[in-house]
């Protein structure tokens, strides 16, 4: 071989340097696209709070706080108060939680640990697809099944054995109300809730049950005392996701909340979320005022949604800090 054709060969086989180099080695340009995407995440949501301070600015400049604590909303007058719909999206939450969770996790602990493995895949994925119903559907399966057949009778009973005691079950009952709302919400967040906690529980290390089960443990005890405790951190991530669907769910709470703006004092009362009176009067809205006070409305979910997201998330730190093998 001639000592011209070798120097070419050589010099084909040193490295590449500058921009070739850089495209064949993908360390930096994928350190570079998981930046620039997080990034983009954080430029999103920090657009959308701006986005709804700005336009949200008359009615912050005429009521200030008292749009906030304000109980009356009456748009032909120009008032407008917020606190209705504040406590309905807060009090359907809570009820959507109250159920969702105890149902979620048994749900969880059946398909991870009890369900024979031949129905575990079907049941499963009978329970995933949940998710993927849409809202509307939902809603019309809420108004025409579940208010007849399980809502109603229960508010009944609620108000008639505990209505004069307690005024959280306060009448009168028609079947569209906050506890209708919430039951339906329940509904909804149950798959994501029951599917995540199964996964979690799924990866909890095999080890884990065969030293429990070795010291002599029974299948409760393990999942009471070993399964829970170790995939604690990931049943609240959860818990988080459910949550933030059930803040903002519109369209099923819509069609089941009775959507009266007043402030509930009672579960079985009519009432309004932030999410549905936007959906509903937005098209009724003239410019000025009153939209501004719906884009207001918005913006105090946005923070709603983004505080209580950040507890949660403060409070899986503070249950995962205890075992480092925990992590969401």
């Amino acid at each position: 071989m001639s000592s011209t054709r070798l120097s070419r060969l050589n010099r084909s086989a040193k490295p590449s340097t500058g921009l070739a180099r850089l495209l064949r080695h993908g360390d930096i340009p994928f350190k570079l696209i998981i930046w620039l995407s997080s990034f983009l995440v954080l430029a999103l949501m920090i657009g959308f709070g701006v986005m709804l301070w700005m336009t949200s600015g008359e009615t912050r400049a005429a009521y200030g706080t008292d749009f906030v604590f304000g109980t009356e909303w009456n748009p032909p007058g120009d008032i407008f108060g917020a606190i209705p719909f504040i406590v309905g999206t807060l009090a359907t939450s809570l009820i959507a939680l109250l159920i969702a969770v105890p149902l979620g996790v048994a749900i969880a602990i059946f398909l991870s640990e009890l369900c024979p493995p031949r129905l575990r895949r079907p049941l499963g994925l009978m329970v995933e697809m949940l998710a993927a119903i849409p809202s509307v559907v939902y809603g019309m399966w809420g108004i025409f099944i579940l208010i007849p057949t399980v809502v109603q009778p229960i508010g009944d009973f609620l108000s008639a054995t505990f209505g004069d005691q307690i005024a959280l079950f306060e009448g009168p009952f028609f079947g569209s109300s906050i506890l209708a709302a919430g039951m339906i919400l329940s509904v909804m967040i149950l798959p994501t809730i029951s599917a995540i906690s199964r996964d979690v529980l799924l990866a909890v290390p095999f080890s884990q049950r065969e030293a429990s089960l070795g010291l002599g443990a029974t299948r409760w005890e393990l999942i009471w005392q070993v399964l829970l405790p170790y995939g604690l951190s990931g049943i609240l991530g959860a818990i988080i996701l459910g949550l933030g669907r059930a803040l903002g769910e519109t369209m099923a709470v819509t069609m089941t909340i009775g959507n009266v703006t007043q402030l509930p004092t009672s579960i079985l009362n009519p009432g309004y979320s932030m999410a549905s009176v936007i959906a509903n009067e937005w098209g009724e809205s003239r410019a000025g005022l009153y939209s501004s006070a719906l884009l207001e409305i918005g913006l105090l979910l946005f923070i709603m949604s983004l505080g209580l997201n950040m507890l949660a998330r403060l409070l899986v730190w503070s249950v995962s800090r205890r075992n480092p093998e925990q992590r969401v």
